[in-house]
């Protein structure tokens, strides 16, 4: 390889991290969906490097604007967005960051399942509100309750295993079963959500799960039930979620990733049993950091002609 290693970064990360990421070569980094044009159509012969995220991804259009481009790293788990197919024709090696926000996503279900199961947001309100105690409804416990997960790779394991610390029963639907896990698992989703108390999303996005959480899911969980993601938002039919916490065909949810158009942020507002953070779950200062750390070594990897050290699997 000859020239500078240009390195395009289209999700923007701690100054640190970025910093880390300047050593290996020039950094061009995004700051809006305009600016991410104009960069890819002026300086985009000279970027070698992409490090995106699944969500923030690579279409066809822009690697074909890129002529020089030869690696495309995702920061974390997810490839969504990632035109794969027309990467690979291109020869353009793909890795991506596997476990390495893991540890922070599940930590921060269990933290949304207490949150919505104990109620923290409103009993937040209403003790500012110096309401007394006897006026305050009581919150469920998750001791001994059902835990259901849609997903059981790294992350699913780690959540059920942090709730087997609540001793809560888990099950859980995946495409397949695993024989070294000592949970039930359902063939499914439908009966997987009738049986379960809380249901947490830890599957992949895209095309084969869209939706997947629909209005019969729901019913299923039912009155009782609570819905909890950390996954990908398209993985939920959002109108059929905020119609279900209006008429309580379910109890409440908790989301850490939505679709936050104006018009359904404002619907989503309007729903009091619902419990939002901003899409931060695999945010940590350790998950960060291990990111970075292997990009780095990817790219290291790469440009030494040894391959990619964590290559995004083939179909």
């Amino acid at each position: 390889m000859t020239g500078a290693t240009s390195i395009l970064l289209l999700s923007r990360l701690p100054e640190a991290a970025e910093q880390q990421l300047e050593t290996r070569g020039p950094l061009l980094r995004v700051e809006t969906p305009e600016h991410r044009r104009r960069l890819v159509a002026e300086q985009g012969a000279a970027v070698r490097i992409v490090v995106t995220t699944g969500l923030d991804g690579l279409s066809a259009a822009e690697i074909d604007a890129l002529p020089a481009l030869q690696l495309v790293c995702s920061l974390g788990a997810g490839w969504e967005a990632i035109d794969l197919e027309h990467a690979r024709r291109k020869g353009i090696a793909l890795s991506y960051g596997p476990n390495t926000n893991a540890e922070a996503v599940a930590d921060h279900a269990l933290a949304l399942i207490l949150g919505a199961r104990r109620r923290l947001l409103s009993h937040h309100a209403t003790a500012q509100a110096a309401v007394v105690r006897s006026k305050v409804g009581m919150s469920d416990q998750i001791h001994g309750k059902r835990l259901g997960l849609l997903g059981m790779g790294q992350i699913g394991g780690r959540i059920a295993r942090r709730a087997q610390g609540f001793e809560m029963q888990v099950a859980y639907h995946a495409r397949h079963r695993r024989d070294d896990l000592p949970y039930a698992y359902f063939d499914q989703l439908l009966e997987l959500a009738r049986w379960c108390d809380v249901l947490v999303l830890a599957a992949p996005g895209g095309a084969a799960t869209r939706h997947i959480v629909d209005a019969e899911v729901l019913a299923a969980l039912g009155s009782e039930g609570c819905l909890v993601n950390v996954a990908r938002a398209s993985l939920v039919d959002q109108a059929a979620l905020v119609h279900g916490l209006a008429t309580q065909v379910i109890r409440a949810a908790a989301l850490d990733v939505y679709d936050d158009d104006p018009a359904a942020m404002r619907e989503l507002a309007a729903c009091p049993n619902l419990l939002l953070s901003p899409h931060i779950a695999g945010r940590s200062p350790e998950s960060m950091q291990a990111m970075v750390d292997l990009v780095l070594r990817n790219i290291d990897s790469h440009l030494s002609g040894r391959g990619v050290i964590t290559p995004i699997p083939s179909p």
